[in-house]
């Protein structure tokens, strides 16, 4: 009982959707075929260690493999036990499962079924029955979250990037680091869909559900699945870590550039735009492929999604290290910020108003630094039924997936040249229109209400509004940040 019990439940757990959630922990789930691969192997090594042996004492218990556990010789009358395999993966790894010798050295038989009796119940403390349900809610609640958010994120990513890709008036080296950014969001948030696909389809988790612990052992009697057919799978999964990272580097280059653009006195924009273009897709690709090759070599399990030991470092590392570098030029900037406020404001009593325009800058920096990223990176994962991490999956999913969308927002459509620009394209339009509506009525006289003459529009536009609304408080020197766009 306790034994089918923890398959059922670890079965949901093995082809649940949290490959996508973790910050950089995204390989960290296994498949239903990869769980059965790595029985395959501890089965192997079993079956090797015995028949090495081939000499046990008389009367006892014989070793064995179980389908699940490789069970030890047992002494006449004694209770045997064994930890929890290290190889099933969600497993309680401190807890043992146990067994009996009957006296007369043969397995104790369960009264039930006159099956092998074995006590999984300590393996399994992870998922105790009256809290499935409750598991299977919070997975099915968190999964909906990162699917609207990214679902979220993606079109309004796809409006922006058409946005500022159509108006020539809003090309510029800014915004074309802008809508590489946006890209990458786009191109995580594909490949979380796509590697959801693969890897967690609804009938997969619907089979891995029915699964009990005779079934396993059934299948472990059968030769393994050719490792051909997971060569998909792989791709997948490395195409997701590649844009998963090229997302996190194109983070990290929106902060080099808004910092050089604060501290260098003369910078090129069309001179680092191709350096900035390598950093953002070229250094990801490095260790990506790095940690591909070492995997195919050291670690070729039959899908890559599963952790690999310190094989996950490859990627991690560098990572981590670009979120902590664009954290701290994120307190460099907010330090330049408040400097400039306190200079600004030198001699005025009013220090709450300066006090909110600091932190409307902050918070409008705050998505495109990934400073979320900061809060639970130090934080080690727990089990799944604490409310801990519940918390940080919750925290982390939310503002992941929701982040491309807040990007967009304040960097597209909030932006004052932006709506200009789409003003304007929507004046004409109109007025086009009205054009076309007045020559074929014979009309020579033409009412625009309180739309601008055509002339007045090309003034406009010669002259040309900001394209990125300055921070509240930045001085003429950092103002280059966020200025109008100039042919480049």
């Amino acid at each position: 009982m306790g034994s089918n019990l923890l398959l059922h439940n670890l079965d949901f757990l093995l082809i649940s959707l949290l490959g996508s959630m973790c910050l950089v922990y995204a390989d960290d789930v296994l498949t239903k075929d990869e769980q059965i691969g790595l029985l395959f192997k501890a089965k192997r090594m079993c079956e090797g260690n015995i028949i090495s042996k081939q000499i046990f004492p008389d009367g006892f218990c014989s070793p064995e493999w179980d389908g699940i556990v490789c069970w030890p010789e047992g002494a006449p009358g004694e209770l045997v036990s064994t930890a929890c395999p290290e190889y099933i993966h969600d497993f309680n790894h401190q807890g043992l499962a146990y067994r009996r010798c009957d006296n007369n050295g043969t397995w104790e038989l369960a009264a039930t079924n006159n099956k092998t009796w074995a006590n999984y119940s300590e393996c399994a403390k992870f998922f105790p029955h009256y809290n499935h349900n409750h598991e299977k809610e919070v997975f099915h609640r968190l999964y909906i979250i990162y699917t609207v958010g990214y679902s979220i994120s993606l079109g309004s990513l796809m409006v922006a990037v058409g946005i500022l890709g159509y108006f020539r008036r809003l090309h510029c080296t800014r915004n074309y680091i802008h809508m590489h950014l946006f890209v990458s969001f786009m191109l995580r948030a594909i490949s979380i869909f796509v590697k959801d696909v693969v890897l967690y389809s609804g009938s997969a988790m619907e089979d891995m559900e029915r699964v009990t612990v005779e079934d396993l052992k059934s299948i472990t009697e059968a030769p393994p699945a050719d490792k051909t057919q997971f060569i998909g799978c792989k791709v997948v999964v490395t195409v997701f870590l590649y844009f998963l990272a090229t997302n996190y580097y194109w983070i990290l280059v929106e902060g080099l550039y808004l910092h050089s653009l604060i501290f260098m006195t003369f910078f090129s924009d069309r001179k680092y735009l191709w350096g900035f273009t390598l950093i953002g897709w070229g250094v990801p690709a490095m260790f990506v492929t790095v940690w591909a090759s070492v995997r195919a070599t050291l670690a070729d399990t039959e899908c890559w999604d599963l952790s690999a030991g310190n094989l996950t470092g490859i990627f991690q590392i560098p990572i981590l290290t670009a979120i902590v570098v664009n954290f701290v030029l994120f307190l460099n900037i907010i330090r330049v910020l408040a400097t400039k406020l306190r200079e600004t404001n030198a001699g005025r009593c009013d220090t709450r108003q300066q006090y909110r325009k600091l932190l409307k800058s902050t918070l409008v920096l705050m998505p495109l630094f990934g400073v979320h990223y900061i809060v639970f990176m130090a934080m080690p994962y727990t089990d799944v039924s604490g409310i801990p991490w519940q918390i940080q999956m919750h925290y982390e999913l939310l503002f992941n997936s929701f982040q491309g969308f807040f990007v967009a927002i304040i960097y597209c459509f909030c932006n004052g040249e932006v709506q200009a620009e789409i003003k304007k394209a929507w004046n004409r339009r109109t007025l086009a229109l009205d054009f076309k509506r007045k020559a074929r009525s014979g009309s020579n006289t033409y009412s625009y209400g309180p739309m601008v003459s055509h002339t007045s529009v090309t003034n406009v536009t010669a002259r040309g509004p900001w394209l990125c609304t300055s921070p509240p408080g930045w001085a003429p020197g950092p103002s280059t940040a966020t200025g109008p766009c100039r042919a480049t």
